[in-house]
This record gives structure tokens, C-alpha cells and sequence, in this order.
């Protein structure tokens, strides 16, 4: 037997080498005649004998056997057979070498259409498309192939568009007709090109051809609509499949898990009657991408126990898994097994490694598993990279970006694109500019996601008009450039520019929609937000995801839209979104700030499975409708049910335990922040001590809180204490908080107002119009008041003394009977000045008792905190047209019912 390196073993027996043996005289031909019949079939054997060994040759590859038989051919003078003119091209075109097989071709006198077949085939398998064309268009005769060839050379050189283009063309041409090989490559275009619309009309196309009863066919069919996305009419073709082989199953999978339809996945991969390694893979991956890493984890286990070897793929996704749930003893443990089970580490798990490593914090095992790896590709690169970043390390992240650059190995797009991300998450404007200049050197600028990363850089360390330049400079935008642009308007409160970009858009997706949503709602627009989702609605053919709606809710509770709220539920169960943690959350939310706190609590108790964002909900909805002791309720509940409070946790129980007066309490959990979860008091918690202290009386208390405080004093907590002066008459301390807020250069009018409220009620007109003078001379207005009430899904807005509303004159008629009907049980409202008699909340009240029904519950939102004539007033319409009325002011809210209030006048 001979054995060549290059190739696998000749045996003895084989035609090529039963012909490479002959002797040179042996392949001369006889003198054969046409009478001859001997001498014919001499001929005919001698041919077939020759085709064999070139077949044989085919399929080992040796072009220098297929040379030696070159040389037999023209000594037997056997050279102007076209037949084996033709294997003869064949052999050198499989064997690599499309030189020797142009010299043949030169050589035919009449090439026919198998001839040019080859060629062409040829010409597309070495990437010379252009000449495969030349040839194409040359050819006096085609047939089925040579269309089928030039596809296929479309589509190698990823022109699939042009493939179908030539499909086209070929139905035009009378003499050929598409067989189950075009069909196959024309739905392969079609799938690369993701076009559902012709994948309908191929289909079509298909079962006119009577195409359909092949298997072939069906499969085809199937990865086409799989790769189109039309995962339910790749269903249909696979139910209708007597047979479907391990291909079909598999791309059934694949079409599910690109969908992350998880169920239905594991439901195909259960019935599958076979499977191989892809379809392990397939699932393991979907299980990690989907967040059911745990479940990915236990696969690879069920995968080697039923006696599949997984590859480094498998190995792969794995890895990604353990990296996603940050599971480091999983990722060490299969580390341990690929050294002892396989000699080397490629380099793409060598990757993986040093990422999973990196993420998970363990550096030092990142960079010995760096160095161990005998190839590196940018990845391994990227990985480290990002490892140092992500932890702070920018000093050493550079350390290794500049050794990258020392070695051979170019700068891969992806790895600039870390490093300016990195830059942006530690606001480093200057080293951003840096590798921007880097990018521009080695051209890297002309990737999209080299480009993204610069225009969130920029726009993140307030360099707008640098985003903008970047943005304008791409070649190329994805929908991520178009987002980051709207993302980084709205940052700087440019929501019409953000709309601009918005609306320039060609496709937009769920996260370019969300943008746009937030920037709206973030920026006090809530309205025009909520109409961004109608427009949504029905205008495109984008799905809603958990983001869209927690957005949406936290719009509903801004503005106290309540019915637009329901209508945004139900929505959300129409689509299943409904039991979505983050979902259910912004619900209790949306319920709460409505002033519907059974609804919220309801809502609570229908997640199953709680996260401490839940239990947070809840308790700042407590806390805000004054309800101290049901939050502490709920804060005790959390913690006996194994949830570790956080930051917001204690500002929500410390809230509640200020608006209800709880002040023992209060100061139970303000000292069991650090004693018990070591957390750090902060502002907020000391607003809450200071606003407990000081409403409950204990002013001295509240400042010695102040003086001892580790930070420096809010606006928040001097308002506080100035509020608890005012109410509490204390001039000197009131004195002494507004001397602090004056150094901190208050803008607000709130503490002004109070203050100079504070001077007049006492007799001090001079100090009173001393403070309004500062407020005129710093350029500070007072907030107008305004109240708003829903009714009929729109919302009504009101002002002291406006005129604008087109029913003023009946709601004003309406007031007015009301505070007759007051001053009749014994209320002095005479004694109110003239527009405090006509303040937005009670215009707000009497448009409720004239617009809504008489079982109906009265929700009023207010923007500044609720004055005594307006809370007194609000009691007294309570309690004599019997209805119940709800007041969300700027602190917290009010439930009037039968003449008294939730707060009990403690607020």
C-alpha cells in the first residue's frame, strides 16, 4: 500500500493505481478501426478505466497523481477525448488546482455545456466570480447546472440577492427547468435574506412544481421559514413531514430557540427521535440566554450521561452559562475537567475562560489562564480587557490594551470598543479622546460599534456636539446608533432633538420605542409619553416588552392616570406581561400614587415569587398614604422571610414612621441601619429623623441630629426643620434653618414662601416683606398651584383664579354652594383671602362632584404640599356630600372621608 502525507492511502486494488502501474506502451492505443468491434470495446474499457482513476484521485486529492494521469492521457493519445477532457477538468478543479484545469480547458477544440459547467464551478469554488460569469454569458448552451452553479457561486461569495436575481432569469430561459437542487439553493437565498414575503411565494412556487412530496423539499422549506423567522409556518410544513430527519428536528429547534420560546423548545427536543451535538448545543444555549442558566448547567450533565461527547462549543455555551449566574465553582470545575480530558485548550474556550474568570472577579485566575494560552485572538484580548475595566482597573486594562498593540494582532473593532465603553463608565473624557484618535489611526472608526461606544462616551461625559459629530461621521448606523443619539438628547433635556432623531428612523425596534418613551416621561411629559405608546399601538408591527410597561406605569402614576393605568394592564395580560416581576411592581406603583393602596396591596400579594423592589413598592405606598404601621409591618414580613433590606428599604420605613409620628419606632430603625444590615445613613434618612423630630415637637432633638450628621445638610432637611418651626412658632430656629438655606442658594420658592408665611403670622410684616424682596431680587417666583383630576380618560389641570376651563362658570357656581354650605355648620371661610377662596384643589373637588357619579371615589393630584384652609375645607365637603375624597399633594396623601382625614392632622 502506498501511503502519501497529504492524503489518505492508495490501496493496490484500487483503479488509480492499477493504472499508474501499467507500462507506458500499455496506454498507447492499438490501431483500432471502426470495423473493429474489439478494438471498440478495447477503447470503451480503456476510457472507463481512465475516468475511474481520475474519480479515485477526486477523492484523495493528489494533484500530482492527477498530473501523472494528465501525462498518461496525452501518451496514450487519448487527449482529444472530450469525455475525459472533461473528468480530467473535474479532477484538477477537486484537487485545487484551477491552473492545470484552465490549460486543459484551453486545450478543448468544442467544449460542451459540461465543460463549461466545470469550469464555472471551478471559478465560483477559487472566489474568481467574476470570470464564472464571463463564462456563463459566453456559453452557446446551458442547462439546469450551469444556472445551479452560478447560484451557488451567488451565494458562496454572499450575494444571495444576486442568487435569486439568476433564479429569475433562469425561469425565463425555455430549455431548463429548476430542479430539487435550484429549489434547495433558492430557499437558502431566501432564508440569508430573511425576505418572509418571497419565502411565501417560493412555497407557492414549490407545491405548483409538485416539489412538495420530496423530503429534500420539506426540509428546505423548513430552514428557510426557520431563518425568515416564520417559526409557526415552519411548524406546519414539519407536522405535515411523515419522516422529518435529524436536519428538520434540529432546525425546528433552532427556530424556537432564536425566538426563546423556551417551552416549545424543550417539547420538540423531548419528542426528538434522535439527536446529535447541535441539538444539545442548541438547547444548552437557549436555557443560558433565556436565564435558566441552572437548568443549561444540568443539560451538559444529561448530555454526557446518555454518551454525547460535548466539543468545544458545548464547552462554550456552558461557560456562558456560568459566567451569566456567576457561578465560579461551576466554571473552575469544568476548567478542571477540559484539562484533564482533552491535551490542549483551544483558543475559543481559551477565551471563554478568561471571560467567565474576569466577570466573576477572579482576575488573577484570568490572567494565568491568558498566559497558558499557547493562541491568543482578539477575544482572549478583550476578555482580560474588560475584566480590569469592569473592575476599576483602568491603569492595568490599558497595560494590556498597549500590549496588544505591541504584538502582531490587530486591533479588532470589538476591543476598541471595550475600552471606549470603559471609559465612558469611569467618565474619562480625556482617555476617551484618546482611543478615538487610536480608532481614526487604524480606520476602526468606520465600525458600528466602535462608533456606538464613542457616541455613548461622549455623550455620557456631556460632550454632545462630539456624539453628534461621530454620529454624523458613520458610514454605517444601526439601530443602536440611532437609540444611543435619542438616549444622550434626552439625557441633556433635549426631548424635541430627540424626537428628531426619533422620527428619522427607518426601523425602529422595542428599545428604540423605550427610548423615546423614557425621555418623554423622565423629562415631566408624561402625556405626550402615554400618546408615544398609542402611536405605538397602531402604527407598528413592534411588540411591548416588561421595560415598555414599567415605563408606561410609572407615566400612569406621575400624572395619577389611573383609568389609563387599567387599560395598560389589561394589555399587558392580553400579551402574558402581566406576572413579569419588574411588570407587577411598576403596577403596585402606578396604584399606589392613584391612591388606590388596596389595589396595590392586592397586586403585591399576587407575585409569587417577590423581589425586594416588591417589597420596597409596597411599603413607600404604605408609607406615603401615612399607613407607619402597616409599613412596618410589611418591613418586619420581609425580613422573616429571609430579604436583607437595602437603602430604600429604610428610607420607606423611616417615611412611614414620619408621616404616621411614630418617633420611638423611628428611631428604633434609624439605629438598627448600621447596628443590624450595616448600611449607611444617608440624606434621605436623615430628612425622615429631622421631619419625625420636629412635627413631633422635638426641634432641639432635630438639630442635634443635624449638627451631628456625617454629611453635609440638604435643602430637604433644613426645609424640614423650617416646616416644623412654622408649625411649631419657633422664630429662632426657623431663623436659623433659613440662614442655611440661603448659603445653599436655594431656587426653590417653597422654603422663601414659608418663611415669609411664618414673619406675617406672627405681626412681623417688615421681615416678611424683607424675604419676598430677596425672593424678587434672586429672581424667584412662587410655584403656582395646580391640581389635576381625571375624568373620562382625560385629564383636567387647574389654577387659582384661571379662567381656561370651558365649564369655570358651572364649577365655580358649584364652589361657591359648597362653602355656603360650610360657613353654614360654622367655618369663618370669609376670613381667606380671594384667591386662597379659589384655590386649584377645591376647583378640582367641585368639577369631581359635578363630573363624576355619586359612588365614585374623588382623586385629586396636587404639585405643592396642601394649605390648612384647603385641608380643613376638603374635610368639611367630606363629610357633608358624603363622598370620599383622595389628595395626592408633593408630601404624601390624603384620604378625606366623613369629615376627617387619614393623616389625623398630622402631616
Amino acid at each position: 500500500m502506498v501511503k502519501l502525507p497529504w492524503h489518505r492511502p492508495i490501496t493496490s486494488s484500487s483503479p488509480l493505481s492499477l493504472i499508474l502501474r501499467l507500462p507506458l506502451f500499455s496506454l498507447r492505443p492499438r490501431a483500432y478501426t471502426s470495423a473493429s468491434a474489439s478494438g471498440n470495446k478495447a477503447y470503451m474499457a480503456l476510457t472507463q478505466e481512465l475516468s475511474d482513476a481520475m474519480a479515485t484521485c477526486v477523492a484523495s486529492g493528489s494533484i500530482s497523481h492527477g498530473r501523472m494521469l494528465h501525462a498518461r492521457l496525452i501518451s496514450a493519445g487519448l487527449e482529444a477525448s472530450l469525455f475525459l477532457q472533461n473528468h480530467l477538468l473535474n479532477t484538477y478543479i477537486h484537487c485545487g488546482s484551477l491552473d492545470d484545469a484552465l490549460r486543459v480547458y484551453g486545450g478543448i477544440s468544442s467544449p460542451n455545456v459540461f465543460s463549461g459547467n466545470i469550469m464555472i464551478n471551478g471559478f465560483t469554488k477559487f472566489g474568481f466570480l467574476r470570470e464564472a460569469v464571463e463564462l456563463f454569458d459566453k456559453m452557446p448552451v446551458r442547462d439546469s447546472t450551469s444556472w445551479n452553479t452560478l447560484m451557488v457561486g451567488y451565494f458562496r461569495d454572499v450575494q444571495p440577492s444576486e442568487a435569486l436575481r439568476t433564479f429569475i432569469l433562469m425561469l425565463r430561459d425555455l430549455n431548463c427547468k429548476p430542479n430539487l437542487f435550484t429549489i434547495a439553493f433558492v430557499m437558502k437565498s431566501c432564508g440569508a435574506l430573511r425576505c418572509h414575503r418571497l419565502s411565501l411565494q417560493l412555497h407557492g412556487f414549490v407545491e405548483k412544481l409538485d416539489f412538495g412530496r420530496h423530503p429534500e423539499a420539506g426540509a428546505s422549506l423548513i430552514d428557510m421559514y426557520v431563518k425568515c423567522g416564520a417559526v409557526d409556518l415552519a411548524s406546519k410544513v414539519f407536522g405535515i413531514l411523515k419522516s422529518p430527519d435529524l436536519f428538520c428536528w434540529n432546525c425546528m429547534l433552532s427556530g424556537y430557540a432564536s425566538s426563546y420560546e423556551v417551552g416549545r423548545a424543550i417539547k420538540v427536543f423531548d419528542k426528538m427521535p434522535e439527536r446529535d451535538v447541535v441539538s444539545w448545543n442548541t438547547m444548552i444555549s437557549l436555557l443560558s440566554h433565556c436565564g435558566q442558566e441552572r437548568e443549561a448547567l444540568s443539560m451538559i450533565i444529561d448530555m454526557s450521561n446518555q454518551g454525547y461527547e460535548p466539543n468545544s462549543t458545548t464547552y462554550t455555551y456552558v461557560l456562558t452559562a456560568c459566567t451569566s449566574i456567576l457561578d465560579l465553582g461551576w466554571g473552575k470545575h469544568l476548567h478542571a475537567h477540559i484539562i484533564r480530558s482533552q491535551k490542549s485548550i483551544d483558543v475559543f474556550f481559551g477565551s471563554a475562560l478568561v471571560d467567565m474568570y474576569a466577570k466573576c472577579g477572579d482576575l488573577g485566575s484570568a490572567k494565568r489562564t491568558f498566559d497558558g494560552l499557547h493562541d491568543r485572538n482578539s477575544v482572549s484580548w478583550t476578555a482580560l480587557i474588560a475584566g480590569y475595566a469592569h473592575s476599576g482597573l483602568m491603569e492595568q486594562a490599558m497595560k494590556v490594551f498597549n500590549e496588544m498593540r505591541s504584538v502582531p494582532m490587530s486591533l479588532d473593532p470589538f476591543t476598541l470598543a471595550t475600552v471606549v465603553s470603559a471609559c465612558c463608565t469611569n467618565l474619562d473624557l480625556c482617555l476617551g479622546t484618546q482611543i478615538h484618535s487610536i480608532s481614526l489611526r487604524t480606520g476602526s472608526c468606520s465600525s458600528v460599534a466602535v462608533s456606538n461606544a464613542l457616541v455613548t462616551m461622549y455623550a455620557k461625559c456631556g460632550s454632545i456636539e462630539n456624539a453628534d459629530s461621530v454620529f454624523q461621521r458613520m458610514p454605517v448606523r444601526d439601530i443602536i446608533s440611532w437609540t444611543s443619539m435619542i438616549t444622550a438628547y434626552s439625557q441633556i433635556g433635549n426631548v424635541n432633538k430627540a424626537r428628531e432623531y426619533f422620527d428619522s428612523m427607518e426601523d425602529k425596534n422595542v428599545v428604540t420605542w423605550n427610548a423615546m418613551l423614557a425621555a418623554y416621561i423622565q423629562h415631566g411629559s408624561e402625556e405626550e409619553g402615554i400618546k408615544m405608546y398609542i402611536i405605538m399601538q397602531r402604527e407598528s408591527a413592534v411588540k411591548p416588552d416588561w421595560v415598555t410597561f414599567s415605563t408606561l406605569f410609572r407615566a400612569c402614576a406621575e400624572v395619577a392616570a389611573e383609568r389609563i393605568g387599567n387599560q395598560i394592564i389589561a394589555h399587558t395580560i392580553k400579551i402574558g406581561l402581566n406576572s413579569d416581576i419588574s411588570v407587577a411592581n411598576g403596577i403596585i406603583t402606578m396604584y399606589s400614587k392613584c391612591g388606590k393602596i388596596v389595589e396595590a396591596r392586592k397586586t403585591f400579594d399576587s407575585i409569587l415569587e417577590k423581589d425586594l423592589v416588591s417589597w420596597n413598592s409596597i411599603m413607600t405606598a404604605y408609607a406615603q398614604h401615612g399607613q407607619g404601621k402597616e409599613t412596618i409591618k410589611v418591613f418586619q414580613r420581609m425580613i422573616s422571610n429571609g430579604i436583607k433590606p437595602d437603602y430604600i428599604s429604610y428610607v420607606a420605613v423611616l417615611s412611614g414612621c414620619s408621616h404616621s409620628g411614630l418617633v420611638e419606632e423611628g428611631k428604633f430603625y434609624f439605629n438598627s441601619m448600621s447596628r443590624s444590615h450595616n448600611i449607611a445613613p444617608g440624606l434621605e434618612h436623615f430628612a425622615c429623623m429631622v421631619d419625625l423630630l420636629s412635627r413631633a415637637g422635638l426641634l432641639e432633638d432635630a438639630k442635634i441630629v443635624i449638627d451631628n450628621m456625617p454629611l453635609k445638610p440638604s435643602v430637604e432637611i433644613w426645609g424640614a426643620l423650617l416646616a416644623a418651626c412654622k408649625l411649631h412658632g419657633n422664630k429662632e430656629l426657623a431663623e436659623h434653618a433659613t440662614k442655611h438655606l440661603f448659603e445653599l442658594d436655594l431656587k426653590d420658592s417653597g422654603s422663601y414662601v414659608l418663611l415669609a408665611k411664618m414673619y406675617a403670622d406672627a405681626g412681623n410684616s417688615d421681615d416678611s416683606a424683607r424675604v419676598r424682596k430677596l425672593m424678587k431680587e434672586k429672581g424667584i417666583k412662587k410655584n403656582p398651584g395646580c391640581s389635576w383630576i381625571e375624568v373620562k380618560n382625560t385629564i383636567h389641570v387647574f389654577t387659582a383664579d384661571d379662567p381656561s376651563h370651558p365649564q369655570i362658570g358651572v364649577i365655580l357656581k358649584k364652589l361657591d354652594e359648597l362653602i355656603k354650605e360650610i360657613e353654614a355648620v360654622g367655618y369663618d371661610h370669609k376670613a381667606t383671602s380671594g384667591s386662597q377662596r379659589h384655590h386649584s384643589e377645591k376647583l378640582a373637588v367641585a368639577f369631581g362632584l359635578i363630573s363624576l357619579p355619586e359612588w365614585m371615589p374623588i382623586h385629586i393630584m396636587k404639585n405643592l404640599r396642601i394649605c390648612c384652609d384647603c385641608h380643613t375645607v376638603m374635610k368639611l365637603i367630606s363629610l357633608l356630600t358624603k363622598r370620599e375624597l383622595i389628595v395626592r399633594d408633593a408630601n404624601r396623601f390624603h384620604h378625606f372621608k366623613e369629615g376627617s382625614c387619614s393623616c389625623q392632622d398630622y402631616w
